[in-house]
């Protein structure tokens, strides 16, 4: 197969089918990451076909885009249209810049994949299962978390939480200016804590110790030029390497602490945001497929089920 301009030769050996009706009370935590959301799509897979079906779900950017998916208990999806439509260019290319102003075209993502691989929109929005997109607030750089249970439409929430900076419009949602919650909060565990939740899950897109380098000057120069008239914006993507560091120290704590359970790569994940090499995806889906299904009876043991 050449690489770059098709669909992956093995969709049809995908994991596939629905999850059960079961609800597992507690909350899972998804990263964003991009393409790198594959690995997410293998671990949820995984939890979906144990019945894993956690009553909160939380994503971040691409995260948000893998919860949907998730919450409607659609086995495979998720794998199916990045594997498969990579190389369209209404998901990623001119037609989706064109429709959508950003490299990701959302209205393939949200209404076209709805002709061929549907989403569960009614178990979707089934309000005993809550779903919350994170987004980041362009005026005041804070994140803001629209639940699919109050919040008009759910699914502009999610383009928002995956409509990545310096590349993308910014997203009008009830009056306000939305960019990719991972500009704030890339995973919102803290979200999870404040609500509550006894059991908490978190799904990572990197390897536990991985931490990011200081900003770019480049990064900061282009920063400032493009969001000089978002001063608090501008700040919060100056500080997004460190914050993220931080979050992920107290991450580790937690974990340690046994407050939070998290499924991270089992090996370094060499896939750029926006990998076109739909092999090194599918390799990343099934490692995150394969560490879902390895780490099954300790989440139960966590999670305090059969």
């Amino acid at each position: 197969m050449k690489k770059n301009n098709k669909r992956f030769s093995g969709i049809s050996k995908l994991p596939n089918g629905n999850t059960s009706n079961k609800i597992v009370p507690g909350c899972i935590v998804l990263e964003g990451g991009a393409f790198r959301g594959l690995y997410t799509s293998g671990v949820l897979d995984a939890l979906m076909q144990f019945e894993i079906n956690m009553q909160c779900t939380v994503g971040t950017s691409a995260g948000a885009l893998n919860g949907f998916n998730y919450v409607a208990g659609q086995i495979g999806r998720s794998a199916r249209i990045n594997l498969g439509y990579r190389h369209d260019s209404r998901y990623v290319g001119l037609e989706a810049f064109k429709n959508n102003k950003g490299i990701i075209g959302f209205d393939f993502l949200m209404k076209g994949t709805q002709y061929f691989d549907p989403l569960n929109t009614p178990r979707f929005m089934n309000p005993t299962r809550d779903f919350i997109a994170v987004c980041t607030n362009c005026k005041t750089g804070r994140p803001e978390y629209f639940s699919k249970n109050k919040t008009q439409d759910i699914f502009k929430a999610v383009q928002a939480s995956a409509t990545m900076p310096y590349v993308s419009k910014m997203v009008e949602i009830e009056d306000g200016l939305y960019l990719d919650g991972g500009c704030s909060d890339k995973i919102a565990y803290q979200w999870a804590l404040d609500h509550d939740f006894e059991k908490i899950i978190v799904v990572r897109t990197r390897q536990r110790e991985y931490r990011k380098s200081e900003t770019n000057p480049l990064v900061q120069k282009m920063t400032k030029r493009l969001y000089a008239g978002y001063p608090a914006l501008e700040q919060k993507l100056e500080s997004m390497n460190s914050d993220y560091n931080k979050q992920c120290d107290e991450l580790a704590r937690l974990e340690n602490e046994g407050r939070i359970f998290t499924i991270a790569p089992s090996k370094p994940v060499n896939v750029s945001r926006v990998e076109g090499d739909v092999d090194k995806l599918a390799d990343l889906y099934y490692m995150g497929y394969l560490d879902g299904l390895n780490q099954i009876q300790r989440i139960k043991e966590y999670l305090e089920i059969d």
